[in-house]
């Protein structure tokens, strides 16, 4: 099954939560890095953890940066962490998080930044 990836431009996807399995599909379509943008434990226990996608991540040879975010509520500073992750990690980047409109607004902030 193919991943509902939003593709703002050749650099950068945004997509809903993934678990562990879902990474070796990711590294085949060539992103590089994944950020992480959900606090684990906000969708409950069944939400895979930070740490068991970042295991699979590195097992495949991918950056993964954990940087959550509570929707609707960035601070100044994590809106300019979002714009150095962009500037300074290996691209293709993915970001995700519960549906993926929080990474998208995320990365539009980061974009303002400059």
């Amino acid at each position: 099954m193919s991943l509902p990836i939003s593709c703002h431009n050749a650099q950068f996807g945004t997509l809903g939560q993934i678990d562990p399995s879902h990474l070796a599909q990711i590294a085949q379509l060539g992103y590089k890095t994944v950020i992480n943008n959900r606090p684990d434990g906000e969708g409950g226990p069944d939400q895979p953890t930070s740490a068991s996608i970042q295991a699979e991540a590195e097992r495949l040879g991918l950056n993964y940066v954990y940087h959550p975010v509570v929707a609707g509520a960035f601070t100044p500073a994590q809106v300019q962490e979002m714009a150095r992750l962009l500037k300074t990690l290996p691209g293709p980047v993915l970001a995700f998080c519960r549906s993926g409109a929080r990474s998208t607004n995320l990365y539009q902030l980061a974009l303002q930044v400059g």
